[in-house]
């Protein structure tokens, strides 16, 4: 008999070979219908360790990352550097190119802008979103709607927010639009395009009908830690997939980020690591609910880079003592999970710049990757 400590690693490897799996229930999923839904969930810092710290903390069987029948490794460096930053490995998501630190929704080699998979989308017709646990502005939401070439220039990012209809955002920032050094209010600007701009967690006064776009900005910066009683993202994942449904009957991309788990790496503060990444699993988790009731969605999980080169150390025969090695990024390869229809396609190990691709193939447009 295998020891119990190795058994899921035995089935974790067996999964990354299935082209079927075990949905959240425990029925079995196919793999062959293409997904009409992409839901795209970011955990910033987080690799392999952070991972198998939330599967401990949560317990056997009852983490997340159980459920999961695909899995893969990416590559996540940037073009010119082997560790990569929050702005580039977004960027590759985003646009499938590989680009400098910093760069945001910019390539090589002129460093213009890129048209992202939500921007296009949205020009197809989908509806889009984005959900995160930290400012609009902030480097990977950013890397989805905004071309700047450092950032740090979070005003600019904001213009941006205006010039791709995006359906719904839910998360900080709103000081970047109301409150900035060249006076300009964009909230004005987003009413004047019919949007419903809302602050708080609260969930009751927005057309979650789908009648109109909506802006919830849960701080006027960055939103507070999970520990500190930021808990909306997996009520938002919830309410923010059941409207996208409703706003175009052609389907929706939706990019949700678990934010702060890159800054609690920075910090190597275990505590926070673990509060942000029980808030993950507990957004990853509304994920799966709802591609489960619906049938047609595709999820993928995985985060942009290691943070804080964590280590698992025993601490006794069944506990574990989070170390941190370093206070930055790592160039360690990072897990990419997958659920629902196309799930097999992000198996194996490849670029960071496959997960763009391979989504687009999910939904039946095959793109040619550039080398």
């Amino acid at each position: 008999m295998l020891p119990k400590i190795l058994l899921p690693v035995l089935l974790l490897f067996l999964a990354c070979h299935s082209t079927t799996g075990v949905s959240a229930g425990g029925a079995a999923v196919s793999m062959a219908e293409r997904p009409k839904n992409i839901i795209l969930l970011i955990g910033d810092g987080m690799a392999t360790a952070q991972v198998s710290a939330g599967v401990y903390w949560k317990g056997a069987g009852k983490s997340v990352w159980d459920r999961f029948p695909v899995v893969g490794f990416h590559k996540s460096h940037s073009y010119d550097e082997r560790v990569t930053d929050s702005a580039a490995g977004a960027t590759a998501f985003a646009c499938g190119q590989k680009t400098k630190n910093n760069g945001i929704g910019i390539v090589p080699p002129d460093y213009g802008p890129c048209l992202t998979i939500l921007e296009e989308l949205d020009a197809r017709g989908w509806a889009t979103g984005m959900v995160v646990s930290s400012s609009a502005t902030h480097a990977t939401p950013a890397s989805f709607i905004a071309h700047v070439d450092i950032r740090a220039f979070t005003e600019a990012i904001a213009d941006d927010f205006l010039k791709t209809p995006i359906d719904c955002f839910v998360g900080g920032g709103k000081g970047y639009f109301d409150d900035r050094p060249d006076h300009k209010n964009l909230l004005d600007s987003l009413d004047a395009r019919g949007y419903v701009v809302r602050t708080g967690y609260g969930f009751n006064r927005l057309p979650l009908d789908g009648s109109a776009p909506f802006m919830l900005f849960t701080a006027d910066r960055e939103p507070p830690a999970a520990s500190n009683g930021r808990n909306y993202m997996p009520t938002a994942v919830e309410k923010v997939c059941s409207y996208l449904e409703k706003r175009s009957r052609r389907g929706f991309f939706l990019m949700v980020e678990g934010s702060q788990i890159d800054w609690a790496l920075h910090s190597n503060d275990p505590n926070w690591l673990k509060a942000e990444m029980m808030d993950f699993d507990a957004t990853v988790q509304a994920a799966l609910r709802f591609a489960e009731s619906n049938g047609e969605t595709l999820v993928i999980v995985t985060g942009d880079h290691e943070c804080g080169g964590l280590g698992l150390n025993d601490a006794s025969r069944w506990q574990f003592e989070p170390t941190f090695t370093a206070r930055l990024h790592s160039a360690t390869m990072v897990p990419v999970f997958a659920f629902g229809p196309k799930a097999a396609l992000f198996s194996g190990i490849y670029e960071n710049t496959a997960i763009y691709y391979k989504m687009w193939s999910a939904l039946g447009t095959d793109k040619v990757e550039s080398k």
